[in-house]
């Protein structure tokens, strides 16, 4: 299904390999393919199994899209009322989908339940273009400060890096009072997508200082992941590193970079995100809801609890990630 024109990297077989080893997520694919046949359609999903936050099916836990692969209405109409019948009859929670595209709701028996700015930034203009649209403060003076540092520069997917990008995960989630995904979810991800995966690291004086974690798929990149150790942003560590990949992408011949989603309250991200010069649309989750399994919802977003994370030991931060990740998908 990942050749399909219209997949994305989280129909690759990789990443969804990882999903399931990481967090035992049960992957299903559903598609009206004859038997014996390359697969011409369907909708990847993940049967997502918690005591805390219950059963459903999501489309695709801890990706920020995934389009259904799908032809025609008729088959979206065909897929979403057998999802809506599985959920019913195995005691699912709710179904979602998220896809890039407007869902017409009423039509699938849908409801649109969370919004957010989905960011993309076309290459194909030229490398000179591209900086000029960086904004002056916020990147093109820190690309400069970045070089006047000295600041060294790796990328690849050794186990020192992943350790270091790690490290700067762990300062990054406490600092925005967050649980961290487990350290295992990144090994695996860098097992399962081998070099479809990039850890580009700047350092300062050999200590880690700003990372980025992307995943390749055809002609695009996916901004995945980032973290820094703040008390160095003056050195330019974040701005640098997104320099360095989009210089990379236009010499591999890539068409554009998905910077992935912002909450659209958060406006700090969603303003950054525009400086980098990219394109926002809407980006819209819908969800059947099964009404007779009705449950409370996890507390990821008291503020005590985020308090808690921020105040936790590395080593305790790091334990909890793993044992509650799962249940967020």
């Amino acid at each position: 299904m990942a050749r399909h024109p219209r997949a994305s990297v989280f129909h690759e077989k990789g990443w969804l390999e990882a999903s399931a080893r990481t967090y035992g997520y049960e992957p299903l694919v559903l598609t009206n393919t004859p038997a014996g046949r390359a697969l011409e359609n369907g909708v990847v999903l993940f049967r997502v199994s918690s005591w805390i936050t219950g059963s459903r099916l999501v489309s695709l836990p801890f990706a920020d899209h995934c389009e259904p692969l799908l032809s025609d209405p008729a088959e979206s109409r065909g897929f979403t009322s057998w999802l809506r019948e599985e959920c019913c009859a195995k005691h699912q929670r709710y179904f979602e989908l998220r896809p890039l595209v407007e869902v017409p709701v009423a039509e699938y028996g849908l409801e649109a339940t969370r919004s957010f700015w989905f960011h993309e930034l076309s290459l194909e203009s030229s490398l000179e273009q591209l900086f000029n649209r960086l904004h002056k403060n916020s990147f093109q003076r820190k690309i400069r400060r970045a070089e006047r540092e000295g600041l060294c520069y790796e990328t690849g997917r050794s186990q020192k890096l992943v350790d270091d990008f790690y490290r700067l995960t762990l300062m990054t989630r406490r600092r925005h009072q967050l649980l961290p995904q487990p350290r295992i979810w990144f090994q695996n991800l860098v097992e399962f997508m081998g070099d479809k995966l990039e850890i580009r690291l700047a350092r300062k004086n050999g200590a880690p200082i700003a990372a980025i974690l992307t995943l390749r798929h055809g002609s695009s990149l996916v901004y995945k992941y980032g973290c820094s150790n703040a008390r160095l942003h003056s050195l330019g560590g974040m701005p640098f590193l997104f320099w360095r990949l989009i210089e990379e992408c236009k010499a591999s011949g890539a068409q554009r970079i998905d910077f992935g989603r912002s909450d659209l309250d958060h406006e700090g991200l969603i303003v950054f995100k525009d400086r980098l010069g990219t394109k926002r649309r809407l980006l819209t989750y819908y969800r059947f809801t099964n009404k007779a399994e009705s449950q409370e919802a996890a507390p990821w977003e008291s503020h005590a609890l985020r308090e808690f994370f921020r105040s936790m030991p590395d080593a305790f931060l790091s334990t909890a990630g793993r044992a509650l990740y799962r249940h967020m998908g």
